[in-house]
């Protein structure tokens, strides 16, 4: 069985790294993982003057979400802090009474150029993430941190630093056992 997981990417670049690194987990694991990206580009400004009648976009986005087993969030840092579009995203998430995240498996990666390869961005996700209306099970103790990812990624996309495939094996690896956990004990309630 496929984990028919939902990527959320924090950036709205068409050159996003993060993007890159959501597609080569979306090939490299496509035996164990069923990754979709879900773009955040277009999303309506979040505002409790919508909030009871959301967009068709957002709707869409909502329930392109809640359509899955577990989420990733691939987070870039602007700023030593989330994108304003990922912050804006999350913000539609947490509305509506629906809990499209709650108690859903997810994990978290983030590139950057810089050596800390979004630390910053990722600390203060998890900050946002720990709302109760939101409250996603992250995955605990496997931070994923590309740094200097310029130099990781080849033309074509592809990773090719050999210490960073192996950690993403692992992390892939942990998550899925983390998942199982998770899905076994809610079936068992």
């Amino acid at each position: 069985m496929t984990i028919k997981v939902k990527a959320i990417i924090g950036s709205t670049s068409s050159t996003s790294f993060n993007l890159k690194l959501v597609e080569y987990l979306r090939n490299h694991y496509a035996d164990q993982l069923d990754i979709t990206p879900v773009f955040i580009n277009d999303l309506e400004t979040f505002s409790v003057d919508i909030d009871n009648n959301p967009p068709a976009n957002v709707k869409a986005f909502k329930d392109d979400v809640k359509d899955s087993d577990a989420v990733l969030f691939a987070v870039p840092e602007y700023n030593f802090s989330i994108p304003g579009a990922l912050k804006n995203a999350i913000d539609w998430l947490s509305r509506g009474g629906d809990f499209t995240l709650k108690e859903k498996p997810a994990f978290i990666i983030g590139s950057s150029m810089g050596v800390l390869g979004s630390v910053r961005a990722q600390i203060h996700l998890r900050e946002i993430l720990s709302n109760p209306a939101l409250a996603p099970v992250l995955l605990p103790g496997n931070e994923v941190y590309i740094g200097s990812v310029h130099e990781k990624i080849n033309e074509a996309g592809e990773l090719t630093d050999q210490g960073t495939i192996a950690f993403l094996d692992q992390v892939v690896k942990n998550f899925i056992e983390f998942y199982n956990k998770q899905h076994n004990s809610a079936v068992l309630v």
